[in-house]
């Protein structure tokens, strides 16, 4: 397990080898999940497969020097040749050993689609049987240019296109880190509710247990009725049922937040709520600002429309004639020995051109041209609906998240005041001064305003969280987290 769990299990209480105990707060709860779970895992792969992919578009735009070998090839055949001696065909036996070799160095070029390239190559022949001799042919040098004259360019759109794509997967990771900090957030109330509740139904079940005591020593001097106690007994037998339940809660939630953090599944975990938040608001014009530049849905939808006009530009070329060129200056010999092929080389020219003119395709070329211009405008407009789409999540989520903090500071005092009802009505009712309906409501409403506070203390920091995942920027330091992205503190 990693160090910080490893420190955490340090810190915790201590419990038995066999069912370790963690004691964690909400930042340590996130930074395990960003650190450990599954979903973290995940997350940095689909980066690293990204990332790759990106590295594999910058080395193609690098020289490549390629060797291209056929060691040893062997022919042992009967072939048909033609005697001229005799006028007729005939069959003989034939055998041969040919070997080849072959350095070729090529460089793209960005700006016009073609490609520089150089040559240098080395072939072996011997020829068994009757008429036996060996050859050696060589190309010393040969450097060449080819590329389409009137064409689609597929170079000049990678050189828009890839960086923009590395660029999203490097904000697509820092998104996915921010939804592993919503999931845990939520993973983590989910458990603090439930470790709430089970606290509750601990504190009512003894609360009963020792009223229902009082209450059978003031029926003995008739001091209540045998209604009240028959109510007071009921309170009693449900605290044990509701005790039942909220054990069964609790070890439901704390099986799927350890599961979720990649902990033994039978870590016994016990949460530290966060404290309520300090006042400070988000800027619904900051936060779509933030959206805007580093959410990869954005960078998604730029990238899909210049994919759809990469498209329309191959299309649109495809759809006229084509016409391309190689050509290339070298030397080359051929000699019976290894010296001989490399003396007194001649030159070697070679020019092509090459046109392809469709001339009937029943409308096949503008037909995909014109579906491919359409398909452009659908994802101009549905683009455009993701943003508007996009931009609302994010002046929603500010909004709740700025109201929420009053609510979170609400629901705070209700608790107090909650509490503090309780806590009278029960010593009043002990004394004899608050009846079992007074107890019972008082008790309930300490129940609701203890699962508010902590609905409040979730909405918001959900919230929070959901605003940094939208936005990848930091509100409370200032700092947008893209720019304090680096891979290297992940490995």
């Amino acid at each position: 397990m990693k160090k910080l769990i490893l420190l955490a299990l340090l810190a915790a209480p201590a419990a038995l080898p066999a069912q370790p105990s963690l004691t964690l707060d909400l930042r340590q709860t996130i930074r395990l999940a960003n650190d450990s779970s599954l979903e973290a895992f995940r997350a940095q792969n689909m980066y690293l497969s990204g990332y790759w992919e990106y590295r594999t578009y910058r080395a193609n735009r690098l020289p490549s020097l390629t060797l291209d070998l056929t060691p040893a090839q062997y022919y042992r055949d009967i072939t048909r040749r033609y005697d001229s001696e005799a006028d007729i065909d005939v069959y003989r036996t034939q055998q041969s050993f040919y070997a080849y070799g072959n350095l070729s160095l090529r460089q793209n070029f960005d700006l016009t689609g073609g490609t520089f390239y150089a040559n240098t190559s080395l072939g072996y022949m011997r020829n068994f049987g009757a008429n036996r001799y060996t050859q050696y042919t060589s190309v010393p040098f040969q450097v060449g240019y080819s590329q389409d004259l009137v064409g689609y360019n597929p170079f000049r759109w990678e050189r828009r296109i890839e960086p923009l794509k590395y660029e999203k997967v490097k904000k697509q990771y820092l998104y996915n880190a921010e939804q592993v900090s919503e999931q845990a957030t939520t993973y983590f109330f989910q458990l603090a509710m439930a470790q709430a509740e089970y606290d509750l139904a601990a504190d009512q079940l003894a609360s009963s247990d020792t009223l229902y005591r009082i209450g059978r020593e003031r029926f003995k001097i008739a001091a209540i009725s045998r209604a009240d106690l028959l109510t007071l007994e009921l309170d009693h037998v449900n605290a044990t049922n509701t005790l039942q339940t909220a054990a069964s809660s609790l070890r439901r939630a704390m099986f799927a937040l350890a599961s979720f953090l990649d902990l033994p599944k039978d870590t016994r975990l016990r949460l530290i709520l966060p404290g309520p938040p300090r006042g400070f608001t988000v800027s619904v014009d900051k936060a779509l600002a933030m959206a805007r530049e580093n959410n990869p849905d954005f960078l998604q939808l730029r990238q899909d429309v210049l994919e759809a006009q990469q498209e329309v530009d191959r299309t649109r070329q495809e759809s006229r004639f084509n016409a391309s060129i190689n050509a290339s200056i070298g030397f080359n010999q051929v000699a019976e020995d290894l010296g001989g092929a490399y003396r007194r080389p001649l030159q070697q020219d070679m020019v092509s051109v090459t046109l392809s003119i469709p001339l009937v395709d029943w409308g096949v070329r503008k037909g995909k041209y014109n579906m491919a211009r359409n398909n452009l405008n659908v994802v101009r407009i549905s683009s455009r609906q993701q943003e508007i789409s996009v931009e609302e999540e994010v002046i929603m989520t500010v909004n709740d998240f700025n109201l929420q903090q009053a609510l979170v500071q609400s629901a705070s005092r209700a608790l107090d005041l909650a509490d503090l009802a309780y806590e009278q009505t029960r010593q009043r009712f002990i004394i004899g001064q608050a009846d079992i309906n007074s107890l019972t409501l008082s008790l309930n409403r300490r129940q609701e305003a203890q699962r508010n506070y902590i609905s409040a203390l979730q909405q918001y920091w959900e919230n929070y969280y959901k605003i940094r995942r939208l936005t990848l920027f930091d509100f409370t330091s200032g700092f947008s987290l893209s720019d304090q992205f680096d891979w290297g503190t992940l490995n």
